[in-house]
């Protein structure tokens, strides 16, 4: 993270009363360290955590982002330094063979095998584990986010858990009694914090532990395939702990202060943190947020793949406009697929447009300030996203220079090289017009009514001055719908929509005209008039 020395001074006493969420969330971790004992000497670590069994998702990068937000509240409050640490459980055992790979026929060879001893089914990185965990970095890093990058796998193995190990297994009975009323009865009879690595297999074995020695730091247990007594361990890579008391050990060991996960781990969490003050700490300052839906309203799954890809949206908007998705509104739950983006990235350009004139109070409740790491300088989007989206369906563009000759019209001196972020929009909305918009777009003559109104608009905006605003267009647009009697407007723009557009939503049709131009909204609305739009 940037240094945020100046924003400390800055904004330190403003951001104690301020609302915006990430601050209030900060205000908690800085209760938890008042009552913890903490010295105030040591950066203060905040803990995302991935799970690479799947492909990585937005729900993933969501975390980083939000957690991020709340370190920069916290520095900004105390001006104390911090790390983000991204821990990937890569050595959990490989359970289910997602959908959304190739070569699931080789995979289902390596059940239980931990994620970094399966075969990468890409074939671009030594396991599937290592896999997942480049992409997510490769995002992370593209983003700017400043992390330290933690695998399970080098962490275990390299001796840097064993303390912690050592003293989970001097507290064994404590920790299995905090999770043995969470499980069925037959779960019961064999379960233990410890899963051994099978020095056979490989395998991470769910196996019944006979015997504990604390004092030579080993556990005994009945081999499932021999039928033996095996003693291995528990340091150094030869067993893994079950992820709930993982979890624990792992706040426990890098000295965790914060960290967020969805609603749906709320009782993990309390599971965790009992763990870790049975091992003499105090658990971190923990956040539960909602769980992003999908466009029917199911939960996203990493394995399922029915949510957004960050490679997806980032096709269609800006990498801002999805940490804004990101910010609003953590506990409700949302629904997330490409209609969102559209009006994210218009929502963002609203939020950056009051930066440079804001309040200092009011800077802090604003989302951009959050995303621009507290950067208030604004950029200027002579167009917004929605109205370049329209313009793409409507001229049919292939290729970005085909907007560019008509934003050139309604700006002139504005030009890809003048306006990069523009440029970026231009793109995007070229790409979403032809993945998303293209295959969907079905137009519908106008009735005869219609049509009647069609053409009192068309000789309205035909005899306004030609340098007429976007504005003043749609007056125009509001006369004709007012003068034929609509008794709900929205009839009235609908049906523009759909008759012009050929979508049953659209921007804000005065705008529109002015940058498609009056010769050619003319001629658009003479093809509706004689049906040549809709087949």
């Amino acid at each position: 993270m940037s240094d945020t020395s100046s924003l400390h001074s800055q904004f330190a006493a403003l951001a104690h009363d301020a609302k915006a969420w990430p601050f209030a969330e900060a205000r908690n971790v800085i209760k938890r360290l008042e009552t913890s004992g903490d010295d105030g000497t040591r950066p203060v670590v905040f803990e995302t955590g991935y799970g690479p069994s799947g492909l990585p998702h937005i729900g993933t990068f969501g975390e980083v982002v939000r957690t991020s937000m709340v370190r920069l509240a916290f520095e900004v409050l105390t001006g104390r330094a911090t790390r983000l640490i991204c821990f990937s459980d890569d050595m959990d055992g490989f359970r289910k063979v997602p959908d959304n790979v190739p070569n699931r026929e080789m995979l289902a060879a390596y059940i239980d095998q931990p994620l970094t001893k399966v075969p990468d089914p890409f074939e671009e990185h030594p396991s599937f584990g290592e896999h997942n965990n480049a992409r997510l970095c490769a995002f992370l890093d593209s983003f700017g986010f400043d992390y330290e990058f933690m695998s399970a796998t080098v962490e275990y193995k390299s001796g840097r858990m064993d303390d912690a190990l050592l003293d989970i297994l001097r507290h064994y009975d404590a920790v299995r009694d905090i999770i043995l009323p969470t499980l069925g009865e037959e779960r019961r009879k064999t379960y233990s914090p410890f899963l051994p690595i099978c020095p056979d297999t490989g395998r991470v074995l769910q196996a019944k532990v006979v015997a504990t020695n604390p004092d030579a730091g080993t556990i005994s247990y009945e081999d499932p395939e021999h039928g033996k007594i095996v003693e291995v361990p528990v340091t150094g890579g030869a067993c893994k702990l079950q992820w709930k008391c993982d979890w624990a050990m792992r706040w426990y060991a890098l000295g965790v202060d914060y960290e967020m996960s969805g609603k749906d781990l709320i009782d993990s969490v309390n599971l965790s943190s009992k763990i870790v003050r049975v091992l003499g700490k105090v658990p971190p300052t923990s956040f539960s947020y909602e769980l992003f839906l999908d466009q029917n309203g199911e939960k996203i799954s990493k394995s399922k793949g029915n949510g957004l890809s960050i490679e997806e949206w980032l096709r269609y908007g800006s990498p801002e406009s999805l940490a804004l998705f990101m910010y609003g509104q953590p506990k409700r739950a949302k629904r997330l697929y490409f209609d969102s983006i559209p009006k994210a990235v218009d929502e963002y350009f609203a939020h950056l447009r009051k930066l440079p004139e804001a309040e200092s109070k009011e800077l802090l409740e604003n989302p951009a300030w959050h995303i621009q790491k507290g950067d208030t300088t604004s950029q200027e989007m002579p167009v917004g996203f929605s109205l370049l989206l329209n313009l793409a369906a409507v001229c049919q563009a292939e290729t970005p220079e085909v907007i560019w000759g008509y934003v050139s019209d309604y700006a002139p001196g504005v030009t890809s090289t003048s306006h990069p972020v523009l440029n970026d929009m231009v793109q995007y909305a070229v790409n979403y017009y032809q993945d998303l918009v293209r295959p969907t777009l079905q137009y519908r003559k106008a009735t005869e009514d219609e049509k009647a109104v069609i053409a009192t608009l068309r000789d309205s905006i035909a005899a306004a001055p030609l340098e007429a605003s976007g504005e003043e267009l749609q007056s125009l647009v509001y006369a004709a719908g007012k003068a034929a009697d609509y008794e709900n407007l929205r009839d009235w723009f609908a049906c523009l929509y759909e008759t012009m557009l050929g979508q049953t939503q659209g921007p804000r049709m005065g705008g529109f005209f002015r940058l498609y131009g009056r010769d050619k909204s003319l001629a658009l609305m003479d093809d509706v008039l004689a049906d040549k739009l809709a087949s």
